[in-house]
């Protein structure tokens, strides 16, 4: 499903370079349940992003189900974000003045679907992930476990493939963290490829393989 090959990410910072990324070549299937870690700095974020297609190598191709991901324009770049991979981020980044329905609703505002298609489809992923009891309310009024499942279920109703999660549990206790990941878990049975960025080894033990990123580049004696 995902194929990375000899990528390469450089920022031009003054007159330096930093090489976040070096020389990365890593395979993931269909279904797997991936985590990355390592310490701050060492490319995590800069990879999670270029799997998100947030982000362009500077060198080195990317494969997204056999299509060169090098190779889209942006129009190209922003339907498979809508369609094929989400995003559920470590401060739910959902929209404060709207209601958990209306931000669950998002995804679905760029696709031809009418308003009982777009109810259906959110009330569907608000009852898997058990709120649909507070669609009505906004962010603050829910607690940060209730928003993260919100945030969830938006990258659920998307109906993309690939689910990506930056530290999905640094903002969250650790009662809170362990449920939302069995949610994740299950999300994975169901079918869901989900790769997860953290610092925490209880979040990784919830993954078939983990990937250890130093200074930009997979670790391969890391365990």
């Amino acid at each position: 499903m995902i194929q990375l090959k000899h990528v390469t990410k450089e920022y031009q910072i003054g007159d330096d370079v930093i090489k976040a990324l070096d020389d990365i070549t890593l395979d993931i299937q269909a279904g797997e349940f991936i985590a990355i870690m390592g310490v701050s700095g060492s490319g995590k974020s800069t990879l999670l992003n270029i799997l998100g297609c947030m982000d362009r190598p500077s060198s080195g191709e990317y494969f997204l189900d056999g299509v060169s991901v090098n190779r889209l324009n942006d129009r190209e770049l922003s339907r498979i974000r809508n369609r094929k991979v989400t995003f559920v981020f470590q401060h739910f980044a959902l929209m404060e003045k709207y209601t958990a329905y209306e931000n669950i609703e998002l995804p679905l505002l760029q696709r031809r679907l009418s308003r009982s298609e777009r109810r259906k489809t959110i009330i569907q992923a608000a009852s898997q992930l058990g709120i649909e009891d507070q669609l009505s309310k906004l962010p603050k009024q829910m607690s940060g476990g209730q928003q993260q499942r919100a945030a969830i279920a938006r990258a659920l109703a998307s109906g993309a493939e690939i689910l990506l999660a930056d530290e999905p549990t640094g903002a969250l206790d650790r009662k809170t963290g362990e449920t939302l990941m069995s949610i994740f878990h299950e999300l994975n049975q169901q079918g869901k490829t989900i790769i997860i960025v953290t610092h925490d080894p209880m979040v990784a033990q919830y993954a078939s393989r983990t990937i250890y990123l130093s200074d930009g580049r997979i670790d391969q004696y890391a365990v």
